[in-house]
Parts: structure tokens; C-alpha cells; sequence
């Protein structure tokens, strides 16, 4: 009879301990809540991990090269601010009344690779760390939003537009389905793409990538783009849910999108992480949220044990590595 290897049996729990705990996870809360398991529930818990989730994607490829993008909340509601003042002055005009919302989604796609691309180069430029180039970014586009909006919500959006954040196809809600196209596109870039593999190099270390030839600057824009651009889609789909923009939709987004990456195994010192994990960590917050607000507990509590899953998280992918590593 063959005996069980416990180095082997550790080594399995190490990597796929999150898998394991979202597991017990789901297993609890449906022992708690009956109706947790509907198929309602489960596409709603899709919806809801959406709007931080597709940003937590292009936040991963960002940490994985070692930056960082805290700016992410305030531009949720500046590209929703924007996609809606520009329909607004549009339908001012009396151009493309009906079509205009297309025009601002355009709008604020470009301005999020704008964006994107001019933290890149201050941060290459100057070498300022984009922590703190992102969290001055943070106040800029919540005052820019403001201004633009006047500070108060925008709500010119045409009937149409509501398909993009309440629309379903064969029953599954668009958010979702833009959830998982995200995933996807964004798991074959870095595991398949030459760009996923110089990510991974310039995060582990960036002398080593530029002795292998690697062109630096162009793997942080390209990783700083899709950050924000991420952050517009997501500003696009929140605005069409509620058919309104608001320079304060979005605001907190920033910590729910870095701790789904965290949890998910990124490193914020760069060069490790997964996009898989990265997904788990997405539908892990979300299924904790949708747990206690089933279970109505206080909006109090869930901070609370948002802020301490956080950390946990940190502690056991701590452990989890030193375990790989043999330390």
C-alpha cells in the first residue's frame, strides 16, 4: 500500500491554498444561507465582483511589473463623468442625440490610454515612484471630475445605454460577461504573449530585463495603460447600471481592486503573480460581501473584516512562498 508523502501533500496545499479556502468559504456561507446557491445569487455575486473585478486584472499586470496604480477609484468617476458630459454637450448640439453616449465611451477610452501612458512617463521621466504619482493622481481626477460635473450627477444617458450595465445575454448579465472576456484576454497575455513574459521580467528585476534587452519603458506604459483603461470600462459599465455619473462613484475602488490582487498571490514587490489567482481573489471578495449582506451584517463589520482579510492574506501568501522556497 502506497503511503502519502507529506512534502508532497504540503507542497499540493501551498498551491492551491486559496482555492482551498474559497471552497470552506462557499461551503459556509451556503451552509448559512439558503438561497445562496441560486442561480439569481450566483450571477448577481458575477455582477457585483465586476466593476473592481476587471480593474483588478489590469492592476495585476501593473503590480507584476512592480508599479502600482492607486488612482483607479477617482477615474472610475471621471471617465463616467466624462462619457456623459460629452453626451451632454452632444445632444446640446443636437448631434447624434440618440448615438452621443457612443462618442463619450470613445471619449473616455481614449483619455484613459492618455492617461495612462503620462503617468508611465513621469514616472520613467523622473523616476518618481508611481505610488506616489498615482495617489496625486487620485485627488487630480476627483477635482477634474468634479469641475466637469459640477458636482453634481449627470443624467442625460439615452434608454439604450442602460443594455450596457442591466443587459443580458442568454441570461447572464453584460457586466459579467465583460468580466470574464477581461479575464481571459488578460490570462493569455501574460501566460502566452511575449509582453506577460517581459511584465514578469522588468517586476522581478529590471537591471536583469535590461541586460536581456527588454525595453522597460515600453512594458510599464503598456501596464499602466491597461490599468486605467480597465478603470474606464469599469466607469462605463457602473454609469449604465444607474444611468448617472458622478465624480464620487468609484471612490474606495482602489483598495477592494489591490486587495483582490494581494489575496490573489501578486506580489507587491512585482515579478510574482497570476492572473488565475488574481480571479479567485476577484470572486472571493465578492462572494464575502454578498455573504454578509445576506446574512445582514453591519456595513461596519464587513470594513472590518474586509481590512482583516487583507491582511491575512498577506501573512498566508508570506508563508505560502517561504513554504515554496524551501525557507
Amino acid at each position: 500500500m502506497k503511503t502519502i508523502n507529506k512534502t508532497s501533500v504540503g507542497a499540493l496545499v501551498s498551491n492551491y491554498i486559496l482555492e482551498i479556502v474559497l471552497i470552506i468559504l462557499i461551503i459556509g456561507i451556503a451552509s448559512l444561507t439558503p438561497g445562496f446557491f441560486t442561480t439569481a445569487n450566483m450571477l448577481n455575486v458575477l455582477r457585483s465582483a465586476s466593476l473592481t473585478g476587471v480593474i483588478a486584472f489590469g492592476m495585476t499586470i501593473t503590480i507584476i511589473t512592480g508599479q502600482i496604480d492607486l488612482s483607479v477609484g477617482s477615474a472610475v468617476g471621471l471617465y463616467g463623468v466624462v462619457v456623459a458630459r460629452v453626451t451632454e454637450i452632444l445632444q446640446d448640439y443636437g448631434i447624434l442625440n440618440t448615438y452621443g453616449a457612443i462618442v463619450g465611451i470613445v471619449a473616455a477610452l481614449v483619455l484613459s490610454v492618455i492617461l495612462g501612458t503620462l503617468m508611465a512617463l513621469i514616472h520613467i521621466k523622473f523616476k518618481i515612484p508611481t505610488f506616489i504619482i498615482s495617489l496625486a493622481c487620485l485627488n487630480i481626477y476627483f477635482g477634474v471630475a468634479q469641475i466637469l460635473s459640477g458636482g453634481f450627477p449627470i443624467t442625460v444617458f439615452p434608454p439604450w445605454y442602460s443594455q450596457i450595465g442591466a443587459g443580458r445575454l442568454f441570461g447572464i448579465p453584460y457586466p459579467a460577461i465583460a468580466l470574464m472576456v477581461v479575464f481571459a484576454i488578460v490570462l493569455i497575455i501574460m501566460k502566452y504573449t511575449r509582453l506577460g513574459r517581459e511584465a514578469y521580467a522588468v517586476g522581478g528585476s529590471e537591471e536583469s530585463a535590461r541586460l536581456c534587452g527588454i525595453n522597460i519603458p515600453k512594458v510599464k506604459i503598456a501596464a499602466l495603460v491597461s490599468t486605467q483603461l480597465m478603470a474606464a470600462l469599469s466607469g462605463i459599465l457602473l454609469t449604465a447600471q444607474v444611468m448617472s455619473a458622478s465624480s464620487l462613484f468609484g471612490r474606495g475602488f482602489e483598495m477592494t481592486v489591490i486587495s483582490s490582487v494581494i489575496i490573489g498571490g501578486t506580489s507587491l514587490f512585482g515579478g510574482i503573480g497570476k492572473v488565475w489567482g488574481t480571479f479567485l481573489g476577484v470572486i472571493f471578495l465578492a462572494i464575502i460581501s454578498n455573504g454578509m449582506i445576506i446574512l445582514n451584517i453591519s456595513e461596519f463589520v464587513q470594513n472590518v473584516v474586509r481590512g482583516s482579510l487583507i491582511l491575512v492574506a498577506v501573512a498566508v501568501n508570506t508563508v505560502v512562498r517561504n513554504m515554496q522556497q524551501g525557507k
